[in-house]
């Protein structure tokens, strides 16, 4: 069929009706920044062709060249046979308006902390510049790490992660952004690194998905690294191990941010006495908590 349409399809109108008609007969999972196979394919389509990604109509009807058809029709071959996230296929990703280079030795960025992050955390912090020591663990693509030192100009960023393949892909970026003398990339299971640092601000988007859920992950989602998706039995595992730990990490006053997923109802239930503050976010309130130093358990 692919190489049928190579010769048949002529335009970008064509090659997107094309690319959802094979999505949907395939089956193809969508979660990695975006939720529908037009919008995908739109997106795709635009990229491969060199092609602004907020301008569609100008382009519709446009004749492609054969090497034009040739290239997009790989892309979305791929997408389909190998269940490859967009953004594995195009090496970017974007989050809170920020573009990142990634592939799969780090998972899609897709943090609600990066929406926070952009708000500077009010109320919770009154000023950018009370934050001057800043902690991202489990920095992955580096991307939480990027946005913060944005967000808080006067801070120095460490970012964390047990997995240097992670921090080679962070590296990039935080040279793409030229942050590489506010930010400090460090190989480290969580805290073990970083004992003697104390910060202000700590951000986590730690692996937080159930040992039942990663059984049942669509096929796009195990194309990303186990080691930044399972945290034990319930998800909690990481969430733990912060906890027990954040505290003597923290500066008087300093705040702890951590994104749990769906575990809410099972994290209060681990931690009764725990004064956990749930974030508003664009999802609503129940995925990302705040604790202050004195309220860690």
């Amino acid at each position: 069929m692919f190489e049928n349409a190579l010769d048949e399809l002529l335009t970008l109108r064509d090659l997107l009706r094309f690319t959802v008609s094979r999505y949907t007969e395939a089956g193809v999972f969508f979660g990695h920044g975006t939720d529908n196979a037009w919008d995908e394919a739109v997106y795709l389509l635009l990229h491969s062709l060199h092609l602004p990604l907020d301008r569609l109509e100008p382009f519709l009807d446009g004749r492609l060249t054969r090497d034009e058809r040739a290239a997009a029709l790989r892309f979305i071959e791929r997408r389909i046979s190998e269940r490859l996230a967009v953004a594995y296929l195009t090496n970017q990703a974007w989050l809170a308006g920020y573009r990142f280079y990634v592939d799969p030795r780090v998972i899609v960025p897709r943090s609600f902390i990066a929406e926070l992050l952009q708000e500077q955390l009010a109320p919770w912090i009154e000023a950018p510049e009370q934050v001057s020591t800043l902690l991202d663990l489990c920095t992955g693509s580096g991307c939480l790490a990027v946005i913060a030192a944005h967000a808080f100009p006067e801070a120095s960023v460490d970012a964390v992660d047990i997995s240097p393949d992670a921090l080679a892909v962070a590296r990039r970026n935080v040279a793409d952004y030229e942050l590489g003398e506010r930010i400090r990339l460090v190989e480290s299971d969580l805290f073990a690194g970083v004992r003697s640092r104390r910060y202000d601000l700590i951000v986590s988007n730690p692996p937080y998905v159930k040992a039942e859920s990663m059984a049942s992950l669509p096929a796009e989602y195990r194309c990303e690294p186990e080691l930044a998706l399972a945290s034990g039995e319930d998800g909690l595992e990481l969430t733990r191990a912060i906890l027990a730990a954040a505290r003597t990490q923290l500066r008087p006053g300093g705040l702890l941010v951590v994104e749990i997923g769906h575990n809410r109802d099972e994290l209060e239930a681990a931690f009764p006495d725990t004064p956990f503050t749930w974030l508003d976010t664009s999802a609503g309130d129940q995925y990302v908590f705040l604790l202050q130093r004195d309220e860690l358990p």
